[in-house]
């Protein structure tokens, strides 16, 4: 009975990367069949060594083992041996070599013969050098690793094993001799370039690095398959957003990252300035900084806020790191404190002077800040395109957070209100969502068998569900009641919601995705619009199961003579914000946005749990390394 063989599908073309003779390895594996149908394809492929396995290629027809010697082997009386034919032979193969030579080097076949006979000396036979290397080959395209097959008589095979290698190398598809993981291989013909990796000193050298350790070589990282599907999953939503916002007749813009401007009123921030470089340069300090004298009081008061700090992050589910960082950061306030303290018992009556920068001499001759958030920015738009929207890195100074640098997306409407902004926020969220299942289902499935079993699972409900929306008030009043749980917390109005508060209302009470809106005025930036009650504002959370909050947004406040008010209420420096005035003060619009952090969806997406492991060079306190 004939066996039935496997359909393979028409051959069809490969197609090769535009710039560069190379073939992308996902146009080779990414196919349905896997690949098959491009067997007998000559292609030009390049990548970097995942794992790798080398074996001694074995002859096909072995020889046939030399019978063995008939020595007719007799032993005396005295125990001694009589001597063998091969002791004979041996003793007369210089004879007979001589007798070759007379006759012009005699046949090779003979001479072979008659040393075949010669039995091998003791001890185990050298092992043989590998003759055949199959390696797994990625180039970050997907996934899946193409195996490439390659012979000593092609390349050294020492060079090739070690993880990391990089190659450049030309051959033929062909189906594997013996069908396993893999439906198809490359048959290497001619090893075009070897990147060879110092083995020793080479971190993903050991297998499975934890992330924590992965973090001290970001510069490797995306080299693991982990963070390459989490690298591709984060280009996915960034060209999602680009869809989703074409779509619906947005603009893109960039905002600038240095500005003048608190965007939120109330956060730490990066000052930007040349000034200290300067001043570094010339040895000595800016001739033109001002001297202003500091308080120990001052510094006194900074401890106890830092030692607040680090109480709040102990109570908290704050993680280990960002608790470390703010006890680092107390540790130096402490020691600055005594320094401060025996410099002044050295010399009673004076206080410390410290440089205060001259900003007028600066390049910008002005302070200026690494932005914290570009909406005000995409308002000067919003009021002349209508609706606009930005993505790019903002910057926040705060040692309780676990990252200083952050990928947001935020946009601005004009013409629309509070309910407007939840209503966008609700569809671009799902959009955003179901892009991953419908385009990175490679990815989604590596990294959920790594991370989170459920997270394509939670995905798929995300989408199904129903936002809830509930007011502030009703969230402290729901809250209030709750008998089971004891927050470690206590909630009063006013006060701002704890992840522990936001975590419970969505998993154990909703257990869907909540909107918060109408928060209090002092838990929200200065120019959300003022409700008619005069202590909330129409600003909104979007806190999702098992991420907590990802969007947060606004109605801003359009109204002049309130948003003066709140200027001056919080004693913001007004100077800063005449621009931001001057919207308001020529052709006033009511407008609304929210920002949503990119990276943080790409944490729900794959079930990590640290936003480090998903920022390819993540910047926290102390730690910024390339």
């Amino acid at each position: 009975m004939a066996t039935k063989q496997p359909a393979v599908s028409a051959p069809v073309d490969v197609t090769r990367f535009k710039y560069s003779n190379r073939v992308v390895l996902k146009t080779i594996l990414g196919s349905r069949d896997g690949g098959v149908g491009l067997v007998g394809k000559r292609v030009v492929i390049g990548g970097w060594v995942r794992s790798s396995k080398a074996v001694t290629e074995q002859p096909a027809t072995p020889p046939l083992p030399l019978p063995p010697p008939k020595t007719d082997e007799r032993v005396d009386e005295t125990g001694s041996k009589d001597v063998s034919c091969v002791e004979i032979l041996q003793s007369r193969i210089p004879f007979f070599r001589s007798i070759l030579k007379v006759f012009g080097g005699g046949n090779y076949h003979l001479r072979e013969k008659l040393e075949q006979v010669i039995p091998r000396p003791p001890g185990p036979p050298p092992p043989p050098s590998p003759s055949i290397a199959f390696l797994q080959v990625s180039d970050g395209s997907c996934v899946a690793c193409l195996q490439v097959v390659v012979v000593a008589a092609v390349a050294p095979i020492s060079q090739l094993l070690p993880t990391g290698t990089c190659m450049l190398v030309e051959g033929v598809l062909v189906q594997p001799s013996v069908l396993g993981k893999h439906v198809i291989e490359l048959k290497a013909e001619k090893v075009l370039h070897v990147g060879t990796v110092e083995h020793d000193k080479y971190p993903l050298s050991k297998k499975k690095l934890p992330f924590d350790m992965l973090r001290d070589c970001s510069h490797f990282r995306p080299r693991t398959t982990t963070v390459a599907s989490v690298t591709r999953i984060s280009n996915a939503l960034t060209f999602a957003s680009h869809t989703f916002f074409h779509n619906h007749g947005f603009l893109y813009m960039q905002v600038p990252i240095i500005t003048t401007t608190d965007s939120e009123g109330f956060t730490e921030k990066f000052v930007v300035t040349t000034l200290f470089g300067k001043a570094v340069k010339m040895g000595k300090p800016n001739a033109n900084t001002k001297i202003e004298g500091i308080s120990l009081e001052v510094i006194k008061s900074a401890v106890n806020e830092k030692s607040n700090l680090v109480e709040e992050l102990k109570r908290s589910d704050s993680n280990k790191e960002a608790l470390a960082a703010a006890v680092q950061d107390l540790r130096k306030t402490n020691e600055l404190a005594s320094q401060l303290e025996a410099k002044e018992k050295s010399k009673p009556g004076t206080s410390l002077k410290v440089e205060k920068v001259n900003f007028s001499e600066d390049f910008f001759s002005c302070q200026t800040y690494l932005t914290v958030s570009g909406r005000l920015h995409l308002e000067s738009y919003a009021c002349s395109l209508g609706n606009v929207y930005s993505i790019g890195p903002r910057f926040q100074a705060d040692c309780a957070k676990p990252v200083a640098e952050m990928s947001m997306i935020e946009i601005e409407m004009a013409f629309s209100q509070l309910e407007d902004a939840m209503s966008c926020a609700d569809d671009f969220f799902k959009f955003l969502c179901k892009w991953i299942l419908d385009n990175c289902s490679d990815d989604i499935t590596f990294v959920s068998k790594r991370s989170d079993k459920t997270c394509i699972d939670r995905l798929q409900s995300l989408i199904s569900s129903t936002v809830e929306k509930v007011s502030y008030n009703d969230v402290v009043d729901v809250l209030k009641k709750v008998t089971d749980k004891k927050f470690e917390t206590e909630l009063e109005w006013g006060a701002a919601l704890t992840a522990e508060h936001l975590s419970y209302l969505v998993e154990d009470i909703h257990k869907k995705p909540v909107i918060i809106y109408n928060y209090p005025k002092q838990a929200k930036p200065f120019y959300a619009r003022l409700n008619d009650d005069g202590k909330t504002v129409a600003a909104f959370d979007m806190v999702v199961p098992k991420a907590g909050t990802l969007i947060s947004g606004s109605q801003n406040e359009e109204r002049f003579d309130k948003l003066d008010s709140r200027i001056k209420e919080l004693g913001l420096p007004r100077e800063q914000y005449e621009w931001y005035l001057d919207l308001r003060r020529h052709g006033t619009v009511e407008h609304s946005g929210f920002s949503l952090g990119l990276d943080h969806v790409v944490l729900l997406a794959t079930g990590l749990t640290n936003v480090r492991d998903v920022i390819p060079f993540p910047r926290s306190h102390a730690k910024a390394d390339c």
